[in-house]
């Protein structure tokens, strides 16, 4: 059985016509597990209501 996240980068893959080698899924895989863990830490970071977004500055 795949795993969801084969699925997923299947369907991305095909939806940008990105050719995956079989070899590299794994490491695709790997690499977007590590990806989802590091948003998740953001995600569940606490910020207040009232926090304003940082200013953008250009040269």
């Amino acid at each position: 059985m795949a795993e969801p996240l084969d699925n997923y980068i299947d369907a991305v893959a095909a939806a940008l016509a990105l050719p995956i080698e079989p070899q590299w899924k794994p490491a695709v895989r790997a690499n977007l597990e590590v990806s989802l863990r590091l948003a998740r830490l953001v995600d569940e970071f606490p910020l207040p209501d009232e926090i304003e977004p940082a200013s953008v500055f250009a040269a």
